[in-house]
């Protein structure tokens, strides 16, 4: 092989080989700053982090604006952060009455005091707080009692808490929680009535005049709305009446409900304040609301 072509394939190597050794250098830099920017994050002070946050969820807010919906696998790519995070600012900005949190992402706010979201809906929020209240809830409950629960997400929890009592009497108008209690050792008496699909309970007069014949040791009853100063409330009218007769026929009333109901007001009042006996909740209780609710001689227990 002549010489110049011998030389011309050396320099040709030679360049090759640095091309790639730049490339490999390129890529040791740019995963060298992702390391160093997740450091910078993680050691970054509480109020830059609050900063980011809140600027993803304007972010997020912006998207459902445009797209009519979003979804938490696309936010997370998007936003190139992990779903538990996506979630979390999901459930802040219902919280916040921003959005409606719905299965795997987000609907625009449906405002005003009438509304009334479906089973499945609710279901998606505060799991973690609805299981504690259910463990405090079972505490207080013995064998040989009989118990009421009215409808709704944390008091399925509590029934579930529920089914290894042996010798237990349960009244609901629920009827995902009857399918809960079947096969178990305990009583179940369901009352009849109208079935409302958004909630799966039984509501009507034949609901109320089941119960107005019954008699309980305890009523765990959850709510949409507590506000301290006016009392219980739910969007449907013919619910709050279901709930006021459980309220008259046990011999005590407990709330159970997470922190995210308090300062609510719905469509219906179910019974003032001074009728609730205990109050189940998490930590997310003000102190004002707690202080009101002492003052009326009501137990609270956190969880």
């Amino acid at each position: 092989m002549p010489g110049g072509q011998i030389a011309r394939q050396a320099r040709i190597r030679q360049v090759a080989g640095g091309q790639t050794k730049g490339i490999v250098i390129k890529e040791n830099n740019h995963r060298k700053r992702a390391f160093e920017e997740h450091e910078t994050l993680q050691n970054a002070p509480m109020s830059l982090k609050i900063v980011l946050n809140e600027e993803r969820r304007r972010a997020i807010l912006e998207i459902l604006d445009r797209d009519g919906r979003v979804l938490v696998t696309e936010l997370s790519r998007q936003f190139n952060t992990s779903q538990v995070t996506i979630r979390k600012d999901l459930e802040v900005l219902h919280e916040e009455r921003h959005l409606q949190r719905t299965h795997g992402g987000a609907l625009p706010a449906r405002d005003g005091v009438t509304e009334d979201p479906t089973l499945h809906e609710k279901e998606q929020l505060h799991r973690k707080e609805k299981l504690h209240i259910a463990a405090a809830a079972v505490r207080m409950v013995s064998e040989g009692q009989v118990v009421i629960l009215d409808s709704g997400t944390t008091t399925t929890a509590v029934a579930r808490a529920l089914r290894h009592f042996k010798k237990l009497t349960i009244i609901t108008n629920a009827v995902n929680i009857a399918a809960e209690l079947a096969g178990t050792a305990v009583d179940l008496i369901l009352t009849g009535g109208s079935l409302r699909k958004n909630s799966f309970s039984l509501v009507g007069p034949i609901a109320e005049e089941t119960l107005r014949h019954l008699n309980a040791d305890l009523l765990f009853l959850g709510v949409d709305g507590f506000d301290v100063q006016y009392g219980l409330s739910t969007p449907n009218l013919l619910e709050s009446k279901v709930n006021r007769v459980m309220v008259e026929v046990a011999k005590r009333t407990v709330v159970v409900c997470d922190a995210s109901k308090f300062g609510r007001r719905s469509l219906s009042l179910i019974v003032p304040t001074a009728a609730v006996h205990h109050v189940i909740t998490d930590h997310g209780l003000s102190k004002s609301d707690l202080r009101v609710l002492k003052k009326a001689g009501t137990e609270v227990t956190l969880v």
